[in-house]
């Protein structure tokens, strides 16, 4: 039976490359981010591969994210894999110094977009009695670095609600996993640093930082292990890079 997998953040970085490489094992897929134009483009090369469809929300606008999954087509409304990728870091700063409304925008997409996008979802799976959710966090899951105050406090409880859903959704025979990754060069630096590229390309010099398709890599071996595995918390670093804050650059 094909599978159908949801996948939120779709249209850039490690929800594209796990877009690409779910559509390449032939599992049917329902794309989810806020850009259109990306989201068609994406719809365009994997409808190749697979059958797409796209959804263009907010996922940290509830009523956005509860409408456009009850619009799902037929084929679509029976979602086995739920990857729970979106989310955003706002700035670097001190708390003291730190701006509101960033610490909302990762607060409403980090923790309430991931509960608002899972409520949706998880009735039809505990009906089913089947189904796989995979919330991505981060190493600011696991500890707290210099400035990252509110970020690592949205990812550690990404990390409290992975664990909630696995001991809430045992008796409904769901798998629940997370994954951690450490630096991966995507567009989550020039976000965080609001469009500042020469800031954000320094993140990742000196060193090899991880790919969106390594981390992609990773979720497809944990989706596809025989159902009665479950690869429950993960974390990824690329060689260089030993914590947060210990990186060996020009090595």
């Amino acid at each position: 039976m094909k599978l159908t997998a949801f996948i939120t953040g779709a249209t850039s970085g490690i929800g594209k490359a796990t877009a690409e490489i779910f559509a390449k094992n032939n599992i049917r897929l329902i794309l989810c981010g806020r850009r259109a134009d990306r989201l068609q483009e994406l719809q365009i090369v994997l409808s190749k591969l697979t059958q797409v469809t796209t959804l263009q929300f907010d996922v940290s606008k509830r009523n956005e994210v509860e409408k456009a999954i009850k619009s799902l087509p037929k084929d679509f409304q029976q979602i086995d894999i739920l990857i729970n990728n979106a989310g955003n870091a706002h700035g670097l700063s001190t708390i003291q110094d730190g701006n509101i409304d960033d610490w909302d925008a990762m607060m409403d997409i980090n923790v309430k977009g991931l509960l608002y996008v899972s409520k949706a979802i998880i009735p039809q799976m505990t009906e089913r009695n089947s189904g796989f959710i995979v919330n991505i966090g981060s190493i600011a899951a696991k500890e707290v670095y210099p400035n990252g105050n509110v970020y690592c406090a949205s990812k550690h409880a990404v990390d409290a609600l992975n664990k909630g859903m696995r001991i809430d959704l045992n008796k409904h025979n769901i798998r629940v996993s997370a994954i951690h990754p450490g630096a991966v060069e995507t567009e989550f630096s020039e976000v965080r640093f609001k469009g500042d590229t020469e800031k954000a390309k320094s993140v990742y010099a000196g060193y090899k930082a991880l790919q969106a398709e390594d981390i992609a890599d990773i979720i497809h071996f944990v989706v596809t292990r025989p159902y009665h595995v479950n690869i429950e918390d993960l974390v990824v670093y690329p060689t260089a890079q030993a914590s947060a804050t210990i990186m060996n650059k020009n090595s």
